[in-house]
């Protein structure tokens, strides 16, 4: 497949163009990636659902809309978000990605967690029918966590019981701290450039 304009990207496409006559590049590579894509169960995209105490904490404020051409569609927002007022961010687009890694379990990757990690891990459990959480990967929000609020997530965290916890870039060191007093041996923590292997 190429994807950028580099002759050691070309072969393949250029052998097609040889064998074949003139090959459509873009309906080709829109082939590819349906070929390659039909290999993997894409699931539901469905919004976060909070059940858990946590909440969206101290953030930024938005403003949603069209305005001079730029923007996006307001038809699935809030009433005040509609009227074109600035709000708090609360996040209702956020996602997290989840695998099921064959005999471990459940590896649930978050991107900032702003809708809550353990929302997110209870979504992906809801969602795949798998209850085993091998990893909670990725950025947790809650460096901004006050301490009780902090040490409840955890415990929420914990009682998930997941065999390892992988927090990154907006968890904060705050929840490392009180991840490793209360999960002791189950938290890795990364840095750039850190590689991590689920189930081989």
């Amino acid at each position: 497949m190429q994807l950028h304009e580099h002759w050691h990207h070309r072969t393949s496409v250029s052998t097609l163009r040889t064998q074949h006559g003139a090959v459509d590049r873009a309906k080709l590579i829109a082939q590819m990636l349906r070929r390659a894509l039909s290999r993997f169960r894409i699931g539901p995209k469905l919004a976060i659902t909070r059940r858990s105490m946590e909440r969206v904490l101290p953030n930024t404020f938005v403003e949603f809309g069209m305005k001079e051409g730029l923007g996006c569609s307001i038809g699935h927002y809030l009433p005040a978000e509609m009227e074109g007022k600035i709000v708090p961010d609360e996040h209702i687009h956020e996602h997290a990605t989840c695998f099921n890694v064959k005999n471990l379990g459940l590896v649930v990757i978050s991107s900032c967690g702003h809708v809550g990690i353990v929302n997110s891990v209870k979504q992906a459990q809801e969602v795949s029918g798998i209850q085993k959480v091998h990893a909670i990967v990725g950025g947790f929000h809650l460096g901004p966590a006050p301490k009780d609020c902090l040490a409840q997530v955890v415990s929420e965290i914990k009682a998930l019981d997941p065999d390892v916890v992988v927090p990154m870039h907006c968890s904060g060191l705050n929840f490392v701290q009180e991840a490793n007093a209360q999960m002791d041996g189950k938290v890795v923590v990364t840095t750039t450039g850190s590689r991590l292997t689920f189930g081989v």
